[in-house]
């Protein structure tokens, strides 16, 4: 039940490195003296904004729990942005452009779906079906892709599965959107259609269970 969130830290190095100037800066120019302090803090700060642009922000991320009131609908949203980041992972390691370019549609209208719900919990039930089967088998069809394609598995069948699952990306990443589209409109869509194209994929090429 949870989400990440990235929070953003200053470095600490150019404030230690600007505190530094004081004390070896002022066994060359004695602190007494006013004009030796004006320098001494000028130095100091010269530093700091150098050793900033120097240092980059850190940036961590870190885990946040949903909190939408239901039980049910917070583990749902941490099913489906962990089957997110999954798609994402997988992604990184299809080099077919266009393939490449669907998943980046999928997962853009799935994030679109956990903002959604999370903003309104009573749309959870109408991405209940997506969340439970739509989404794990395109995460499924696109690991079994990957894997195929890593493992240099030749011949003719395994060319047709994986031609088959690039031809009908587009179709999946459009089922993703309507889904999306879905929870903001005032007339349910139905996409049972992408469903059952899926459905027809799977068993056709005995990817299903």
């Amino acid at each position: 039940m949870s989400k990440w969130i990235e929070k953003r830290s200053k470095p600490v190095l150019p404030i230690y490195l600007a505190a530094l100037v004081w004390p070896i800066g002022a066994l060359i120019l004695p602190p007494y003296r006013m004009v030796n302090l004006v320098i001494l803090a000028a130095v100091s700060a010269a530093v700091y904004f150098v050793a900033a642009r120097f240092c980059p922000v850190r940036v961590t991320r870190i885990e946040m729990p949903y909190a939408t009131g239901s039980e049910d609908t917070d583990a749902m949203l941490s099913g489906i942005s962990a089957n997110l980041d999954a798609l994402h992972k997988l992604n990184d390691n299809i080099p077919d452009a266009e393939l490449s370019r669907q998943l980046d549609r999928m997962e853009k209208a799935g994030r679109g779906i956990v903002q959604a719900v999370e903003q309104k919990p009573d749309k959870a039930r109408s991405v209940d079906r997506f969340a439970r089967y739509y989404l794990p088998e395109v995460l499924r069809i696109m690991s079994s892709y990957v894997a195929m394609e890593q493992g240099g598995i030749q011949g003719e069948n395994a060319a047709q599965i994986l031609g088959e699952v690039r031809r009908n990306a587009e179709t999946m990443a459009t089922a993703f959107e309507n889904q999306l589209d879905a929870l903001y409109s005032a007339e349910a869509m139905d996409i049972s259609t992408d469903i059952e194209v899926l459905d027809n994929i799977l068993k056709s090429q005995n990817l299903a269970k």
